[in-house]
């Protein structure tokens, strides 16, 4: 389980990189364009917004992995130390079906824009291609924090486990 977990906080920092990259070069062509070329080019915002989408969503990932992501740590961390990590517990619980209904939503949004065939003005893409963004990122969210509780799970076993030997 480490090593899936490994792979896809791995897989979704590479494509944090390239979706920084595309949204980077998109601007920059963008500016060039419009103030020295003025070919009429259109698509080149579209790029830089979906690709900033997918940097948000990922990243949400990884600041909730990191423990760097809006919280209220300063109630959690006055409480005494069994109640803090059934807390933290709680409050990561709440995190995984909060993503895993976003997630479901994000697919059922996916298969609909699939189905009506809608695609976006300056690209020419098909608009579940940003609408899988919300798949892609709530699903590693859900996947990861899953991991991670079972973790915490674990430590919070074990630590009962000194206890009680302790005694």
């Amino acid at each position: 389980m480490k090593k899936s977990l490994q792979f896809l906080q791995a897989l979704e920092k590479w494509i944090i990189v390239i979706a920084f990259a595309i949204m980077v070069l998109a601007c920059f062509i963008q500016v060039v364009n419009r103030n020295i070329f003025r070919i009429p080019v259109s698509g080149f915002e579209e790029a830089a917004k979906y690709s900033m989408v997918y940097m948000v969503l990922l990243g949400t990932e990884l600041g909730l992995r990191d423990g760097t992501q809006i919280s209220i740590q300063g109630v959690v961390d006055k409480l005494p130390g069994k109640t803090r990590k059934v807390f933290q517990i709680i409050a990561r619980m709440i995190t995984i079906v909060f993503a895993a209904v976003m997630t479901k939503s994000g697919w059922a949004m996916v298969l609909k824009q699939a189905k009506i065939g809608q695609t976006s003005p300056g690209l020419g893409i098909p608009m579940s291609v940003p609408y899988s963004a919300l798949v892609l990122g709530f699903g590693l969210i859900t996947i990861v924090q899953t991991g991670y509780l079972i973790k915490q799970f674990a430590d919070f076993g074990r630590q009962a486990e000194k206890t009680e030997e302790g005694k």
